[in-house]
């Protein structure tokens, strides 16, 4: 079994680096996930008892008193750091320019999804998952799309 400081790279592409002790992650040690989020945890018989994430953009998640782009402020990361743009020129995103998404896909922000094939690929265009129905309803209900749409307000009848 794997012993001492080390790293492992698990099938996901995600990649263990600390400590370990009887095969598990025992100790100091983290996280890096493929997105370029990492998650610095003390670990204990491979169960994480205090850790700290990292977008890959350098917000720090907080579990309590979260106040990132809640209801009363509504700014990217990258906003908060570096300022809003000009009044007349949209950031969509956090990261800006935005990438390009595939015809007929939508941005789920891991990935794209092409809601024919029901397929989320990572920005690389390698595969993530199969979205369920419930994952399927969100992406196209609330993600941004490759193409664009006039969308007209209908009165109620």
């Amino acid at each position: 079994r794997m012993e001492g400081e080390g790293s492992y790279t698990l099938p996901t592409g995600t990649e263990y680096r600390g400590t370990l002790r009887d095969g598990m992650f025992d100790g100091e040690g983290e996280l890096l996930f493929p997105n370029g989020g990492r998650y610095r945890a003390v670990w204990h018989r491979g169960v994480p008892t205090q850790g700290k994430y990292t977008f890959a953009d350098g917000l720090e998640y907080k579990d309590k008193k979260w106040h990132y782009c809640d209801g009363y402020d509504r700014r990217f990361y990258t906003e908060i750091c570096s300022g809003l743009k000009p009044a007349d020129i949209s950031q969509l995103t956090n990261l800006d320019p935005p990438k390009k998404i595939p015809e007929g896909c939508y941005d789920c922000g891991d990935g794209f999804y092409n809601p024919e094939t029901r397929v989320i690929v990572d920005y690389k265009l390698r595969f993530l998952r199969n979205a369920d129905d419930d994952e399927h309803e969100w992406i196209i209900r609330a993600c941004r799309k490759a193409w664009d749409e006039t969308i007209q307000h209908k009165p109620k009848p």
